[in-house]
């Protein structure tokens, strides 16, 4: 099994590298993860363009037979029980290959989204796409937890 953050722009700050690395390991148990990076659109060009790029990257990123769940505000939220169905359906439907796309400051380009096999908000507050892969880590390790009955979700 597979998992593949596609995500827009790197993650600068030290000690969220080493959040994102504990979730890593800690999922190794589970399944494969792939963090791939694509260069975020500067913020001096217009929105519309913004999108458009960093659409074609992540895009580019995403296998064909992927099972793709797009971080979007105008997502399902979820507890965290459904969430591990989800991501457990998902492998399944994926080939064994689950992707997940937090796209950049500027939202997802309307094309990521129609790529999309579901749309999921983590919130109806603004995460930036930086905290967003932490925690969509977290809430991938605390899925498989749940679905092998294993302690950690209470």
């Amino acid at each position: 099994m597979k998992l593949t953050i596609v995500c827009a722009g790197k993650i600068r700050e030290k000690w969220l590298n080493e959040g994102i690395a504990e979730y890593v390991k800690r999922l190794s148990k589970y399944t494969q993860v792939e963090i791939a990076e694509v260069a975020d659109a500067p913020d001096t060009i217009p929105t519309a363009q913004a999108l458009q790029m960093e659409g074609q990257r992540l895009l580019s990123r995403i296998r064909p037979n992927a099972y793709v769940i797009v971080l979007d505000l105008h997502g399902k939220q979820m507890t965290s029980e459904e969430w591990s169905e989800h991501v457990i359906r998902g492998y399944e439907k994926g080939g064994s290959e689950l992707v997940l796309v937090i796209g950049g400051s500027c939202g997802l380009a309307p094309e990521v989204v129609a790529r999309a096999n579901e749309r999921l908000c983590l919130s109806e507050m603004t995460l930036t796409h930086q905290m967003t892969r932490l925690i969509v880590l977290e809430q991938v390790y605390r899925a498989f937890k749940i679905h092998f009955g294993e302690k950690y979700h209470k």
